[in-house]
């Protein structure tokens, strides 16, 4: 749930009552109306009105700023990952795979001689 006085930005208008959507707002009001469908009221001050919106219909400030903050590095690393040729790391960008296979390397040598065994008799099983 948003704070009171928290910055908004408008990303959509279910209703269509001409929001400016792409324009910021602050949260002034929660509708505790259970008859009525919006949630909030927020006032943008570049249109110097109030209006009432639901949840879905605006979205935190600092919570698209991180979600676009995560696209440019996404974009970033795939443009690197062509530029130098490497296909593992573009793959692995593209597919969406966090962590790379080397971990389970890494693990295995780590793992004592009963672990091991153990992950053979799973594997084996399966």
């Amino acid at each position: 749930m948003l704070r009171l006085g928290e910055k908004i930005v408008i990303v959509a208008d279910a209703f269509e009552q001409s929001l400016p959507i792409g324009d910021y707002g602050y949260l002034i009001a929660y509708d505790r109306n259970p008859d009525n469908a919006f949630d909030y009221v927020i006032r943008v001050p570049q249109a110097n009105r109030n209006f009432y919106v639901t949840a879905e219909d605006i979205e935190a400030e600092e919570q698209l700023l991180v979600a676009e903050a995560e696209k440019a590095t996404q974009a970033a690393l795939i443009d690197f990952a062509l530029s130098t040729h490497n296909e593992k790391l573009f793959h692995q960008l593209m597919n969406g795979e966090e962590e790379p296979a080397e971990n389970e390397a890494l693990s295995k040598e780590n793992m004592s001689q009963a672990e091991f065994i153990k992950q053979v008799n799973l594997r084996a099983w399966i």
